[in-house]
């Protein structure tokens, strides 16, 4: 299964990092992609830019409104993402809670749907375990 995990992080938390405390977590989560790809569990992670540089968009009948910056008004913002290969939840988890960031932030785990449903975006989605 497929699950897409995203990396929500406190860029102030981030830019208060000492030289050498943002160089060993650098390189704790270099490793640890490393380790995931040899494993065959990364698919593909990105680091996303500062989310000052975000513009939401949204387009209701025929506007298209587009407001500069986040969604919300929060102090974590997704810093990142990666998609991985995991047999199930519980190992996707597993995975989710070794990324070096989760130490300082949160990462939010979900299952990629393959197709759209035909029953609805999310009706009854199954909780899976």
């Amino acid at each position: 299964m497929k699950f897409l995990a995203l990396a929500y992080e406190e860029e102030e938390r981030l830019n208060q990092l000492s030289e050498s405390e943002w160089h060993a977590l650098r390189q704790e989560t270099l490793d640890y992609v490393e380790s995931l790809r040899q494993r065959g569990r990364l698919i593909l992670t990105h680091a996303l830019q500062s989310a000052t540089t975000a513009s939401t968009v949204r387009v209701r009948g025929e506007r298209r409104m587009v407001t500069d910056g986040p969604f919300a008004e929060t102090k974590e913002q997704i810093g990142g993402f990666f998609l991985i290969e995991a047999n199930d939840l519980d190992e996707a988890v597993q995975i989710a809670a070794k990324w070096p960031s989760a130490r300082i932030g949160a990462i939010e785990v979900r299952p990629i749907e393959e197709a759209l449903r035909m029953d609805g975006r999310y009706a009854a989605a199954p909780r899976l375990k």
